[in-house]
């Protein structure tokens, strides 16, 4: 497939740049600066603004599939604003190119750990998360409430486990809905190139359109 790939250098995009590649799929890195990206065979640097909505169109018109692993960076002092706006960008930005499938991987802070409470407004969060990363998450959260309305394209969004690191490929995930996924009694966790492997298959096999799902470690 032809897939464009927004965040391509970050800690997740670059899983799912290595994963696509790795499977012989044909990437488009959307880049602010593409001499952060080494040559690479099935890689092709593309220069964009993701907070302009023409630019993301230009960048992702022609592709079969856009996967966005945008984060304005964790300590960006604007970082609930510039999620939110970026997040806007990518969407029409899309739409516009007339590519329908898009793919945005976001935060477990949306995930449910009861009825009607989200991770993000838990104290156990806010308590144990940088303060830094908090409205960054909560940015994640409202960002998928707007893709929720989204009948133009066909999206899934995919939360990570509470805990995201680097790690082994495994080859193995399992998956989740809305809930926060649990390892015993203590939140789950993944390697970040195992999450890259589940947003790879869902891109190939679509099992989560217009719907949110989430992937932990195998029990």
């Amino acid at each position: 497939m032809k897939i464009a790939l927004i965040g391509a250098t970050g800690f997740v995009g670059a899983a799912v740049r290595a994963e696509l590649l790795r499977r012989g799929h044909q990437v488009t890195a959307l880049v602010r600066d593409a001499a952060r990206l080494a040559p690479e065979p099935g890689l092709t640097p593309a220069v964009a603004d993701v907070y302009d909505a023409d630019a993301v169109a230009a960048g992702v018109r022609g592709h079969d599939a856009v996967v966005s692993a945008f984060n304005p960076g964790w300590n960006d002092p604007a970082l609930y604003e510039n999620f939110m706006r970026g997040s806007a960008a990518i969407e029409r930005g899309v739409e516009a190119a007339g590519v329908r499938r898009l793919l945005v991987i976001g935060g477990a802070g949306s995930l449910f750990v009861a009825p009607g409470v989200q991770l993000v407004d838990t104290e156990e969060f806010t308590g144990h998360v940088p303060p830094n990363i908090v409205p960054g998450a909560r940015a994640a959260r409202d960002a998928l409430d707007i893709l929720r309305r989204n009948t133009m394209l066909d999206w899934t969004f995919l939360s990570p486990p509470a805990f995201l690191g680097q790690g082994e490929r495994t080859g193995a995930y399992r998956t989740g809905g809305d809930d926060l996924l649990m390892a015993g009694d203590r939140p789950a966790g993944i390697a970040v190139e195992d999450l890259a492997l589940a947003v790879a298959d869902e891109i190939e096999a679509p099992r989560h359109l217009r719907a949110r799902f989430t992937v932990a470690s195998p029990l």
